[in-house]
Order: C-alpha cells, then structure tokens, then sequence
C-alpha cells in the first residue's frame, strides 16, 4: 500500500484552489532530471471539503480530475442508511478516489454507504476508496465525556467505531495518527488509516488536539497523512509539500 500526502485544499473558490495547484505545476519548468518526487509534487493528492464543495458543486471534482490530481471528497456523510446510500450513489459518478462518511451513524448506514458508491462507480475500473471518521481530531477527552455524553475512553470508543467500519466492509477509517497502531492490529495492516492533525513542530496546532510530525506518522504506520494549513497558508507552499512528502515517505 503506497503512502501519500493528502493536500487539505479548504479554499473558498475554484480560482484560489487553481491558483494554489499551479504553483506546484510550475515546479517541472526547468528541472533537468525530473526525478519521482518531482513529478509527483506537480500533482499532489488533494482533498475537498465542504466549504469548497460546497460553493462550486460536482464541477470542482472534474477539474482537479482533468488535471491529473487524485481526490479525497472529505464531505463525513451522516445521515440515515438509505439517504447515504442514495448520496454515495451520485458521488461515485464522479470518479473520487477516496470519500468518508461518519463512522458513529451506525454499521447500517456503512453498508448503506458502501453498496451506493460501489453502483455509482461501476464504469471506473478504479474503485473509489470508502472510509469513515472515528472521532474528529478536534475531539478530546473532555468533549466526549461532557458534551457527547460517552463514558467510555476515547480510544476504546475511536476502535470500536474503526472494527464497526471493517465489519462495514469499508477500506479503512480516518483517525488521530496516534490511534493508527491500535487499529492496524485490530483491522489488519491492509485497512487503511488516514491521519488529519499532522503539523511540523513549528506550526501552531490550530482547531486540532491530537496532532503528530509527518515524521512521526510514518513511524507509526500512517497509510495516508492529510496536511492543510501548514502547507497551504506558507510562503513556499511547494518545498513545505516536499518536505512533508520526504519526512513521510
């Protein structure tokens, strides 16, 4: 399984995503031996959340795709199982590679999930991958126990909802990087974990409280890390991706 990392592309417009992604184009002129690193930076793997699916709608997904880019469609589905299904339908027409739902709306809802994305892709000879989100990075300790009312410990809640996920029949579960060493042994090594809250020791932690170094990432065993701001409000967004891409990979 290749590892990869996943560019958190959370801008308001198409213009500013392609205004972002060109920088990384222009990477190729004048590269005299372009070497795998390269030619991968000139592409990066990119996710699209809700605010930018939001405003500019299935089209967004046709461009990125016309340009040679892989797609995440980070939209945490959450509803219930036949609406899910009938959603994941549509989205697997739009040949994604990877999109999630929310783990906590129940194994039904997965399975739901699963069967509608699978018909909806059926012409890619490519599959996308289905995941789900155990917790948000965002959550902690605290917020589980006195807002969400689970008495149980984060990570026993975070691998029971990524063993519900497998029992889904989903590829794998987006979780905190450091929960991915207690999910692989509980999935196996072939289900996949996807890891938000990845920052340099430099970087501010932001919104995320469960957060690890690219570096650290791979240590554990992270199969895909998804990096945003830390890449994409820099002033060298490029040689911060190729950095990460190198500390990961």
């Amino acid at each position: 399984m290749g590892k990869d990392v996943i560019i958190a592309c959370d801008f308001a417009c198409t213009e500013e995503t392609i205004r972002f992604l060109d920088k990384f184009n222009k990477i190729r002129e004048g590269v005299v031996a372009c070497d795998d690193i390269s030619v991968r930076a000139s592409r990066p793997y990119v996710k699209i959340g809700m605010e930018l699916f939001y405003a500019e709608g299935p089209q967004i997904i046709r461009i990125l795709k016309e340009r040679g880019h892989k797609v995440f469609l980070d939209l945490k589905l959450h509803d219930i199982p036949n609406t899910v299904g009938k959603a994941m339908q549509v989205i697997g027409g739009y040949g994604v590679d990877m999109v999630n739902v929310h783990a906590a709306g129940s194994i039904q809802m997965m399975e739901a999930a699963k069967h509608g994305l699978m018909l909806g892709a059926i012409r890619f000879a490519e599959k996308p991958k289905l995941i789900a989100v155990t917790q948000l990075t965002s959550i902690d300790e605290e917020t589980l126990k006195n807002e969400l009312l689970i008495d149980k410990p984060l990570d026993e809640v975070v691998a029971q909802y990524a063993l519900n996920a497998k029992k889904a029949g989903l590829d794998g579960v987006v979780c905190s990087a450091h929960e991915v060493v207690r999910i692989h042994e509980l999935c196996g090594e072939d289900f996949i974990t996807v890891t938000p809250g990845i920052r340099f020791e430099e970087n501010a932690a932001g919104d995320q409280k469960r957060i690890m170094t690219p570096a650290a990432a791979k240590e554990v065993g992270s199969d895909y890390i998804v990096m945003g701001r830390p890449i994409t409000a820099s002033d060298k967004p490029v040689e911060v991706y190729r950095k990460s891409c190198e500390d990961f990979k």
